[in-house]
């Protein structure tokens, strides 16, 4: 019975199933930890490495297989470098066939539900039409509803689309790919049906070195089971195997902690890439090169010159019949916990030492601990109820049949959260997430100081100071792009003071398509690059931000703000902002 292995580890834990099966560990690539992607590199790029890196420097040996390497590349540059074609060549593969390529195995498992039809499978095809994956690769769908491969391939061909700038041969991309994706019908806590799986995905590997990646498109209460059942039966014997998780991570800092207890039973950590799909956005991704790579930006980076940061989030739909799995989350647990505050923390970490995963993660760490708890009077919740707008009546929340009728779970929260370090003491960080508002839309608003002693106070067309603040906006989706509000002398004999935006729109400035977020961390996973996935202690650290505040609305049976669907949100978001003398940036009337 073999266990998960991986290629990466150097750790001898003897508390994990792999490290019993596998007592020799070649940990033969010194440099891995250097091969993080640059935050600017795009897509072709990370392409053109992944084509480099077929061929593994750093795997586990069993199973008679022998993997050897006649030396380590050499880096040249520093961390951002990327190893010379002459010592990718140097690696030297000898396993049982002789074969001289690695396959990679992808298991969706979940492979029905609507992730893995809308997200998971359109990620991978859009890898393999840019040239993404290896030459060698398997993807299997594996979920408990009865499918042919034939019928696995019909469903996922429905979602399928191509790049707008290669369309020319798209019918024959989606054929070739469709080739390679198989199905397996089984139970998810299944040890003879993961055993059927290994077997099927051997038979595909056809002996080369096989390295294995699971993405858990299921429910997270069945998440050990299936990890369970896969370690001890479908993982790699010779290369590394790797499990994407997807949220929610538990509901607190106690679930959440034994969920990661749990899967540490059959995994190691670096193993375990938890996925936050707005990691892996376009804007997000730039948010550190925009500030780290600009001397313009980084030296107004702290309190000194930005007087508050704004994370907003909003929908134009609510749950939609799908509010049983709402309900139990809630907004704050939903977006909150998660996509906002891992941006917030990106958005207020220190210089990391390189651009290596773990030096991200660790200042990301350092900011979430030196947050201040939240307090309840800092923070406004709310739930949309039905309104009728042009003779069309839209439903409210409690409307959702899937939803109790007397339910309290916000679908909206408003808060106000501080970082008590030197560089951000007494900066409010404003966080507003909500379903069922006026638009759809997530963006990052950093709004600076007023100019002290401002000369044209009385140019700038009254007293309202807020107006002639500068302020950097950073529109996640939709419509990418970033602008910088600036003051500036309308044209005439007078002197009259006009607000313009300096504009960055992607879509106008660039041809290229924006990647999905989820093809970025296929391909990250696929490459073990973790610096977009969530580590544990990250996790430990935002569910103890959260735990206390969501523990104390649902003791108190705090009853949220109704507002009407398609509206703005509560009235109390207002006051909140008012309260820490701050205007929310989406409301003005020059967005």
């Amino acid at each position: 019975m073999s266990s998960f292995s991986t290629s990466l580890s150097s750790r001898t834990s003897s508390s994990s199933p792999f490290l019993s099966n596998h007592s020799s560990l070649i940990n033969s690539d010194p440099s891995r930890r250097s091969l993080s992607f640059p935050q600017g590199i795009n897509l072709d790029d990370l392409c053109v490495r992944s084509k480099r890196k077929l061929v593994q420097s750093s795997v586990a040996v069993g199973d008679g297989a022998v993997i050897t390497k006649s030396s380590s590349p050499e880096l040249k540059g520093g961390p951002l470098s990327i190893p010379s074609q002459e010592a990718e060549d140097k690696l030297v593969i000898e396993s049982n066939g002789g074969k001289e390529h690695s396959t990679v195995s992808i298991t969706v498992v979940g492979a029905s539900g609507d992730l893995a039809k809308k997200k998971i499978f359109p990620a991978l095809f859009a890898l393999y039409y840019e040239g993404c994956l290896p030459e060698h690769f398997t993807i299997y769908g594996y979920a408990r509803s009865k499918m042919t491969d034939a019928e696995l391939r019909d469903m996922v061909s429905k979602t399928l689309t191509c790049r707008i700038d290669k369309r020319e041969n798209c019918g024959e991309k989606m054929e070739e790919f469709l080739k390679r994706c198989f199905y397996h019908t089984g139970q998810y806590d299944s040890q003879e049906h993961f055993v059927a799986l290994d077997k099927k995905l051997k038979e595909h590997e056809g002996g080369r070195l096989s390295n294995r990646l699971f993405y858990l498109s299921i429910p997270p209460n069945i998440f050990v089971d299936a990890v369970k059942c896969a370690s001890s039966s479908a993982s790699s014997s010779s290369g590394w195997t790797r499990v994407i998780v997807e949220k929610p991570f538990g509901r607190d800092s106690k679930t959440s902690a034994a969920l990661t207890k749990s899967l540490k039973q059959y995994l190691e950590e670096d193993q375990i890439f938890r996925i936050d799909h707005y990691l892996g956005k376009e804007l997000v991704e730039n948010l550190s090169v925009l500030r780290f790579s600009n001397l313009i930006f980084e030296p107004l980076w702290s309190r000194q010159y930005i007087q508050n940061v704004q994370f907003i989030f909003s929908e134009d739909f609510g749950t939609e019949g799908r509010g049983g799995y709402f309900d139990h989350y809630g907004i704050i647990r939903d977006i909150m916990q998660n996509h906002l505050l891992q941006i917030l923390a990106l958005f207020a970490m220190e210089t990391p030492v390189s651009l290596d995963a773990e030096d991200i993660r660790n200042e990301k760490v350092k900011v979430l601990r030196s947050m201040r708890p939240i307090q309840l009077e800092d923070v406004v919740i709310g739930q949309y109820k039905s309104t009728t707008k042009g003779g069309v009546t839209y439903p409210g929340y409690t409307d959702d049949k899937t939803v109790p009728k007397d339910s309290l779970t916000p679908t909206f929260a408003a808060a106000a959260l501080f970082i008590d370090n030197a560089r951000w003491d007494g900066v409010p960080f404003l966080m507003k997430a909500g379903k069922a508002l006026h638009t759809r839309s997530a963006e990052i608003r950093v709004q600076f100081r007023h100019v002290p002693g401002n000369l044209y106070n009385r140019n700038s067309g009254g007293t309202n100071l807020d107006r002639t603040t500068n302020e950097l906006v950073i529109r996640v989706q939709p419509d990418e792009g970033i602008y910088l509000k600036i003051n500036n002398k309308v044209p005439g004999l007078g002197m009259r003071l006009d607000q313009s935006h300096l504009n960055l729109l992607y879509s106008a400035r660039y041809s290229k398509e924006i990647p999905d977020a989820y093809e970025r961390l296929l391909l990250d996973a696929i490459e073990g690059e973790r610096r977009l996935f969530i580590r544990s202690d990250e996790l430990d650290a935002a569910w103890a931000l959260f735990t206390p505040l969501l523990k104390e609305i649902e003791e108190k049976k705090t009853i949220p703000e109704f507002y009407p669907h398609g509206s703005r949100g509560p009235v109390g978001a207002h006051y909140l902002a008012a309260k820490h003398n701050v205007q929310w940036g989406d409301l003005s009337l020059d967005q």
